[in-house]
């Protein structure tokens, strides 16, 4: 687990400077009503953190094995992050990232198998939770930066 949270501290110093020299007015431009846009990617991103962050310490704890899913596109409705300052997104985003990558570098290997189901899935491990969660975050930040991470 501690590649895996050095790969996210990576991440997050190579693509904070960069998130934090988007011009701010262009991030809440959607391609259209239909899609999300900068802001609101950014913000799903912040809610993906906070989900899988108690995913991961749950699993640990063995308190839960049972995650339910997300609504993404009510969690983003919701918090309506077009409306949030670009800088205090893109700081919420790095710190709270910076704990997840802690987190991750805390879980003991005998805890890497516990089970994981989120939602109606089938359930998974909690390294396989973990992998994916970088996975996706990458995949998001291409959307907003434009190129693969």
């Amino acid at each position: 687990m501690k590649n895996i949270a050095q790969q996210l501290r990576s991440i997050i110093a190579t693509v904070e400077p960069q998130l934090s020299r988007m011009k701010h007015n262009d991030m809440r431009v959607k391609a259209n009503p239909h899609e999300w846009s900068k802001k609101e990617i950014l913000g799903h991103l912040i809610d993906s953190a906070a989900n899988n962050h108690q995913r991961f310490v749950r699993a640990v704890n063995k308190g839960a094995t049972q995650f339910p899913s997300y609504d993404q596109d009510e969690w983003v409705r919701i918090q309506r992050y077009n409306e949030r300052p670009w800088p205090s997104l893109v700081a919420l985003w790095s710190a709270y990232n910076n704990h997840v990558s802690h987190v991750i570098e805390c879980i003991p290997k005998d805890a890497e198998s516990s089970p994981c189901n989120i939602g109606k899935e089938e359930p998974v491990p909690l390294d396989f939770v973990i992998k994916d969660y970088l996975r996706h975050l990458g995949h998001h930040l291409k959307d907003i930066l434009g190129e693969k991470i």
